[in-house]
């Protein structure tokens, strides 16, 4: 089984002295020499994703490393890993591709998976590709299982309709449910699309059944979930749709749904029998944040919490996950992938003195067998330390961020680099990060401040950030830089801000809607234009759907402060240099936001330079682009903010 968990156990270690000459830019900007692993159910399969000498790869191995095939993937945007028993691996990565004249948005990010057999003399194929009738992508992984003896993946995909004259053509982008023959990469269709105006999902059965499907009505909020013979067990309205159907009990006679409750604002799990329809809340109290469920059977086998490791229904593989757990030393550690019986689980170290550590844990054998490290070139030495730092917001609302400290440097009246996070909706932990490790390594301290909206605390916080776009938000970033300058970490007369998405957006404030924070400001894939997000996401994504609409003005705060709190209509008050740097790719952030940012601050005879980043995307899923800004961001903070 395959999951990603995180699981924190902090030991903060004070970095010996650090060499004198730092490593190369690119030791931190390239992808990372080793970048995934996951386990077969059976533990006796590996893949691992890694570079050797220039080139990357996925290896696949057997539980002695000894390899069995290796697929070259370049600078493939891989996504996922997943097995199929023994016999396969299924690689799943992202193009981003041009829509054709009369589809909404001019790019879209599109989702594929190759089917690697084990076996040398098997050909790699692309499931859906030259498909008559399908479109060549996959829009979602429901689990694989084993039918009358053959695997069968369920994914969903986009259905063409037939002319009369035999050819195909778009219809609607609503997706089916397709089963694919593994082994002779042949589709089948399982379920049809929902209708018009309507959303649907499914829950694929051990034997490969529809066990469940719910169907969402976008027109009043309906829903409702229905058993294998079209009975309704569950229904309800959710106009703002925050419900999902997640999988099968543990048992396999009961559906496990969740949804985000209008009083509370969390999320509340619920447990309705396929026969009685009744439908119970579980797991109330155990802070949980996601389910674990089976990819082979599609049975609840466990769930994630807020901190710790995850937890197992069976007691036997609890009881082998704190083991493991207990095995590991310093830094954060989480449980990538696992055998079914949890007896060999791939983990993953990072944190002070860390750059990522893998590491397969056997139980049987008890042995602790490396895997490999991400960024080698960095040594333990030359890792800044990384610390917690808890500070009071000027309204009083209790939080945190992340300092990372340079190695070379004493702890004392630095210069910083505030790097808020993007989302809004995340955060930042005490870990490796290599954009801000990068700086550190040239003498400047990387504060992360978890403003509120962030998700490292309770609904509650994250709710108290909506509406706060350029304002609570905002202040919450320097009401943390005034605490670490309080403790006399930092200069706060050396400060520049930086950062990517939303951060993107809050480093543009904090030189023009702020004034007198920064010495410098770099949005990478930054939001500029508030309206532009709004009209984007309202008019052009979602139709004028009043869900959307009620969304994202509960985020952004009333229309008629959108300009006022868009850092492209404000930028005649720009009082510090601005880089702009923006991936051609980008399906989440338009390029058209540092564009009009760039256009504002020419007008307005601002210094400015903005950087295009050809084939890449939102999420600097390339070395070379990655690398590059890096070094544009480095040279724009050095010019304006020196280190000495």
């Amino acid at each position: 089984m395959r999951a990603l968990c995180s699981v924190a156990s902090i030991a903060m270690i004070h970095p010996a002295a650090a060499q004198e000459t730092p490593p190369p830019l690119d030791a931190y900007g390239e992808l990372p020499l080793f970048d995934d692993a996951a386990l077969s159910a059976s533990g006796e399969r590996l893949a691992l994703v890694m570079t050797k000498g220039d080139k990357r790869q996925i290896v696949l191995t057997d539980t002695a490393m000894q390899p069995i095939r290796s697929i070259a993937v370049g600078d493939t945007k891989l996504r996922d890993l997943q097995w199929v028993g023994d016999e396969y691996l299924l690689l799943t990565y992202s193009q981003t591709e041009e829509l054709p004249f009369g589809y909404v948005g001019d790019k879209m990010e599109f989702y594929r998976v190759m089917i690697v057999p084990m076996d040398v003399n098997e050909d790699v194929e692309t499931i859906f590709l030259n498909k008559r009738g399908i479109a060549n992508a996959v829009f979602g992984n429901y689990g694989i299982r084993k039918v009358k003896g053959k695997w069968v993946g369920y994914f969903s995909g986009i259905l063409f309709k037939q002319n009369g004259s035999g050819t195909y053509k778009f219809d609607h982008g609503r997706p089916a449910l397709l089963a694919v023959d593994i082994k002779r990469n042949e589709p089948e269709i399982a379920s049809y699309p929902a209708s018009e105006g309507a959303y649907r999902d499914w829950i694929v059965g051990p034997e490969g059944e529809i066990a469940a499907q719910f169907d969402f009505y976008k027109r009043n909020g309906d829903w409702r979930i229905t058993g294998p013979e079209g009975k309704t067990i569950a229904k309800g309205q959710k106009p703002d749709a925050r419900i999902a159907l997640l999988c099968l009990g543990t048992e396999g006679q009961s559906v496990i749904y969740r949804e985000n409750s209008d009083e509370d604002e969390e999320n509340h799990y619920f447990k309705v029998y396929l026969s009685s329809g009744e439908a119970k809340e579980i797991l109330t109290g155990k802070n949980v944040t996601a389910i674990s469920c089976n990819e082979t059977n599609g049975l609840m086998d466990g769930y994630f919490r807020e901190a710790g490791l995850p937890v197992f229904i069976a007691k036997k593989d609890q009881l082998a996950a704190q083991k493991i757990w207990g095995s590991m030393a310093s830094g954060k550690t989480s449980m990538i992938s696992w055998s079914n019986d949890v007896k060999k689980v791939i983990v993953r170290r990072s944190g002070s003195g860390i750059s990522g550590s893998w590491y397969m844990v056997d139980l049987a054998s008890n042995k602790l067998v490396p895997l490999g490290s991400e960024r080698p070139a960095i040594k333990a030495d030359q890792i800044g330390e990384i610390r917690k730092i808890d500070y009071i917001a000027r309204d009083g609302l209790e939080m945190s961020g992340i300092l990372t400290l340079p190695p070379q440097r004493e702890t004392k009246n630095l210069p910083l680099v505030v790097f808020p996070h993007g989302g809004p909706h995340s955060h930042d932990e005490p870990v490796f990060d290599w954009w801000a490790q990068a700086f550190a390594s040239r003498g400047y301290a990387v504060f992360q401040p978890n403003f509120r909206g962030s998700t490292d605390q309770d609904m509650s916080f994250r709710r108290a950030g909506y509406g706060e776009w350029g304002r609570k938000m905002q202040t919450d970033i320097t009401d943390g830089v005034a605490e670490l300058a309080k403790q006399g970490l930092i200069d706060p007369a050396r400060a520049c801000i930086m950062g990517a998405s939303y951060g993107g957006y809050a480093a543009l404030t904090g030189v023009t809607i702020q004034q007198d924070q920064y010495r410098c400001a770099i949005s990478y894939s930054g939001v500029s234009d508030l309206q532009l997000m709004y009209r984007t996401g309202y008019i052009e994504e979602s139709g004028r759907s009043k869900l959307t609409q009620q969304r994202l003005l509960e985020e952004l705060g009333p229309r008629d402060n959108l300009v006022e709190y868009s850092p492209d209509k404000q930028a005649d008050r720009a009082n510090a240099p601005i880089l702009l740097i923006h991936g051609m790719d980008d399906t989440v952030v338009p390029f058209a936001h540092s564009k009009r940012m760039a256009d504002a601050l020419k007008d307005a005879g601002k210094p400015y330079k903005l950087v295009e980043l050809e084939g890449e995307d939102h999420w600097l899923s390339r070395s070379s682009t990655r690398n590059r800004m890096l070094k544009e961001a480095l040279s724009f903070v050095q010019k304006y903010n020196p280190a000495d």
